[in-house]
């Protein structure tokens, strides 16, 4: 094979790698979600966004005032989660959490304590700890 054979063959190869290198670099990730919108707080509530996702709940525990109005506003933010409702053993409440929809819960604040809150499936938990 003489040298311009052999230029032009390895011209081809780069371009080709170039091509393929460009083609694999190009992710498919999705436009980012817009952000849930949450209601504002009444004035002197206690409120905290969790986020429920894949990894459970976001924060992993929330601190309150005890006395003080407290309200949990959780959103779930993909179905790839068994955490489609909360359940709050303690209060015996269960609430759906439809997906990408703010769902807030009052807390009752006047007793010092730890709450524990969690999926259905009790997989995921989490607390609000009221001091």
């Amino acid at each position: 094979m003489n040298e311009r054979a052999y230029a032009k063959r390895a011209g081809v190869a780069a371009v080709f790698c170039l091509l393929s290198m460009s083609a694999c670099s190009k992710s498919k990730s999705n436009p980012p979600e817009p952000e849930v919108p949450i209601p504002p707080a009444a004035p002197g509530v206690q409120q905290t966004k969790v986020i429920v996702d894949d990894k459970g709940f976001t924060p992993s525990h929330v601190e309150v005032q005890k006395g003080k109005p407290a309200s949990l506003v959780f959103v779930r933010t993909t179905d790839d989660t068994c955490a489609k409702e909360v359940v709050f053993p303690d209060l015996k409440l269960e609430k759906d959490l439809p997906l990408r929809t703010a769902v807030a819960i009052d807390i009752p604040t006047g007793d010092a304590r730890t709450l524990t809150f969690q999926c259905g499936m009790a997989m995921y938990k989490s607390a609000v700890v009221i001091q």
